[in-house]
């Protein structure tokens, strides 16, 4: 990889490149809004030229599906750390989905993706097989036995992407007016403590293994 450009400290390798290239994407947007990010203002910030980004993206749109799947996978540390003391399921799942659910439209990069038609890339985003499987990690580090309660395999799959499904729908088409931090706990508790008995009911977790 050449030495010209990147500001006289060219990466290693694609790898760093294409991590620099997403975070001055993501330094873009911030200032500018996702409608008026173009792949000229963040090879400026770089201090590289339109075709040193092409190397890494062909589009303004896969630039910002990449920033918007960066900025997806910081989630999980935060979560991580906030449930980290719970042990009790339900509220484990209602504080995290509540965070979530609170935090979202003001993360700086989502909420102006959400302004946007490129709401419809965050949305989808939520729910593919690695934001799946990137949530049932952060899950399985909590300290609550999931296998205990009928939950393994697909089943935990199931379990994430239905509290993943949640999320979104609550963060794309927020309630009117919006529910106040004890009454969304409420409403959480009402529809994800049923789901989690159920699993321990012998029945039910033979029906979710």
């Amino acid at each position: 990889m050449g030495r010209r450009g990147w500001r006289g400290a060219p990466p290693a390798d694609d790898t760093e490149a294409r991590r620099r290239v997403v975070e001055a994407a993501i330094a873009a947007v911030e200032r500018r809004g996702p409608r008026h990010t173009t792949l000229s203002d963040v090879a400026s910030e770089l201090g590289v030229t339109r075709p040193t980004i092409y190397r890494h993206f062909a589009t303004t749109e896969e630039l910002l599906d990449a920033a918007a799947e960066t900025a997806l996978g910081g989630w999980t540390a935060r979560i991580g750390a906030l449930t980290a003391e719970i042990t009790d399921p339900t509220e484990l799942l209602v504080e995290a989905v509540a965070y979530l659910v609170e935090a979202l439209p003001h993360e700086p990069l989502l909420s102006l993706l959400l302004d946007t038609e490129r709401g419809r890339l965050v949305s989808r985003r939520m729910v593919l097989p690695d934001a799946i499987a990137r949530s049932r990690i952060m899950l399985e580090h909590t300290a609550v036995d999931w296998p205990a309660l009928g939950f393994r395999g697909q089943a935990m799959n199931d379990l994430v992407e239905y509290l993943l499904r949640m999320i979104q729908s609550m963060v794309i088409a927020p309630p009117d007016p919006p529910r106040s931090p004890e009454s969304l706990r409420g409403y959480l508790r009402r529809w994800i403590g049923p789901v989690l008995a159920a699993a321990q009911d012998p029945m039910g977790a033979r029906s979710l293994s």
